[in-house]
């Protein structure tokens, strides 16, 4: 079918009102049942003309996760096309978000409303004609019972039926930051549940077709924050598949030692957090304590604690500091001690077993169909991990394991965790006995900053500075999409070049956003205490969530 259809690259270009069909031939006939993305790019001010000023991307994956399939539709003057949330339930928040930001028409979609931003907003803010100084203030709040009627009618329940509403969030530590559930209770039974998010949406996207493409690092640190660097490899990764240049294995392997360190502490927060949800507040120092010596380690190596825009395109910043192996020794020591003597409470507590097993269960299906990845999907069972399906840094070659559980349930997903502690920590360890000397960044004019020395004693190296700090990274005039297994699944970034040191368009590809648009179902037919402990174990992180 797909033969049918002349190709833009490597993407398929396919009419919009064939596009459903093809991704029903897609996923049922040729075995694409995971969803990873949907987008939109407004080519209004793009430098060569296109079939019209609108087009989607659908991002695919085989069942196996090791072919990709996109599929490109230039959308006709009315701006429709056909939903296709029905096939894939992530398409359902993430088609709301194109008709939020750029005002696509999704036929057929059960609740096309804003998401981003709120009810009040005029406009569609992604489009190149949007005025970016353009303030917009809410004056009216959302009580969502639009969406929560239509789903009590759908599992039965009059509108005369004696049910209890109860906000969960977004103004209380149990939310896991700004995120909103509006819950149907009968007795403490939630019946039926909606989520709103957009707390903390800032404009991410809208930001990088301003900025050059490393000014754009310190951006992705707020993304997600309790693990910043690994936003900072998947976005300069992207970047260098786009110029075709790979950084030296030096660099290679500092991103791995910092990237694995990054995803054992976003992991202590998501477990620490999720104990105390359930009144295990001596967990929460066990594991809380360690990070603190993690972050010592990063504000001597990068000089930021959170936030440490370690990245740049074709490398990192700055060399491994002396002592560094010694510092990194104190946090690993740390790290194990502090996730044992948690396990040691935990492991056989009947508390935290009868709080956790059988508690929010998602099954392997409907994990694919959201788009769910990273560990709550393997907590599903399935063992999806780019590290080992599309290796990258030298991955393959390192031993270790991918954790994954049977049930779905809140234990599976937290104890996947736990277990990816001790993979990291071997990886790094493994890392750091094979690092190898060389340099830390390509030796490109075209891409990284000369050294100090160029820039102080000759013209050439001025010059190059001068160039670079002015007119950006120059990236070919290409579109691409790149992927890396950040903490919680795959952090993607679609990139639209016009051959500037601009981003003619930025996509995120968030984990946390597919998590999160599951939680609602994830949570109905249990009580309101389970609902909370679902929520942690999902690991939402609302800067990567909103953007």
């Amino acid at each position: 079918m797909l033969k049918n259809f002349e190709k833009e690259n490597d993407r398929y270009i396919v009419p919009p009102k064939k596009l459903k069909s093809v991704v029903e031939h897609l996923k049922y006939e040729l075995n694409y049942t995971f969803f990873v993305d949907l987008s939109v790019i407004d080519y209004l001010n793009y430098i060569e003309k296109k079939k019209s000023r609108f087009a989607l991307f659908y991002i695919f994956r085989s069942s196996d996760f090791k072919e990709s399939i996109i599929l490109k539709s230039y959308l006709e003057d009315d701006l429709s096309i056909e939903s296709i949330s029905d096939i894939f339930d992530g398409a359902n928040w993430a088609e709301r978000e194109a008709y939020d930001q750029y005002g696509i028409t999704f036929t057929g979609h059960h609740n096309l409303k804003r998401i981003l931003n709120h009810k009040n907003f005029i406009g569609h803010p992604l489009r190149k004609d949007y005025p970016i100084t353009k303030g917009q203030l809410c004056i009216e709040t959302d009580d969502l019972m639009d969406e929560m009627t239509k789903k009590l009618r759908l599992r039965g329940y009059s509108d005369s039926e004696d049910l209890t509403f109860l906000n969960l969030g977004p103004a209380h530590p149990a939310s896991h930051g700004t995120i909103r559930t509006f819950v149907a209770l009968k007795d403490e039974k939630i019946v039926s549940a909606v989520s709103e998010i957009g707390y903390l949406h800032r404009g991410f996207e809208k930001s990088c077709e301003n900025h050059k493409y490393n000014q754009i690092i310190p951006y992705t640190d707020r993304l997600n924050y309790c693990s910043a660097i690994l936003n900072n490899i998947a976005f300069a990764d992207a970047v260098e598949k786009m110029l075709d240049i790979e950084v030296p294995d030096r660099a290679k392997f500092i991103r791995v030692i910092i990237g694995e360190l990054s995803r054992i502490i976003d992991h202590l927060v998501c477990l620490a957090a999720a104990l105390v949800d359930m009144g295990a507040l001596t967990n929460y120092w066990y594991l809380y304590n360690p990070r603190e010596t993690v972050y010592d380690l990063l504000s001597k190596l990068t000089g930021a604690r959170l936030t440490n825009a370690y990245m740049r395109v074709g490398g990192v910043k700055w060399d491994l500091y002396d002592g560094f192996e010694d510092d990194l020794n104190i946090c690993l020591k740390d790290i194990l001690k502090g996730v044992d003597d948690s396990l040691k409470l935990i492991a056989h507590n009947k508390i935290f077993l009868d709080r956790s097993q059988n508690v929010g269960i998602i099954n392997k299906e409907d994990a694919l169909s959201y788009g769910i990845s990273g560990p709550n999907l393997r907590a599903s069972g399935v063992a999806y991990d780019l590290r080992v399906i599309k290796p990258y840094y030298y991955y393959d070659t390192f031993d270790f394991e991918i954790p994954v559980g049977s049930v779905g349930d809140v234990y599976d997903r937290l104890m996947v965790r736990f277990e990816e502690i001790y993979q990291s920590i071997s990886i790094i360890k493994q890392a750091m006995k094979r690092l190898p000397g060389g340099e830390i960044a390509v030796d490109d004019k075209r891409v990284f900053l000369p050294k100090k020395e160029a820039v102080y004693n000759t013209i050439e190296g001025v010059m190059n500075q001068f160039k670079l700090i002015f007119e950006g990274v120059k990236v070919p005039k290409k579109e691409s999409y790149s992927s890396i297994e950040a903490t919680n699944g795959e952090l993607g970034f679609y990139i639209v070049s016009d051959g500037s040191g601009i981003p003619y368009k930025v996509k995120v590809r968030p984990p946390c956003f597919y998590s999160m648009s599951a939680l609602p179902q994830i949570i109905e037919d249990h009580l309101v205490a389970d609902a909370v402990i679902t929520l942690s174990s999902l690991n939402i992180i609302a800067g990567e969530l909103d953007r």
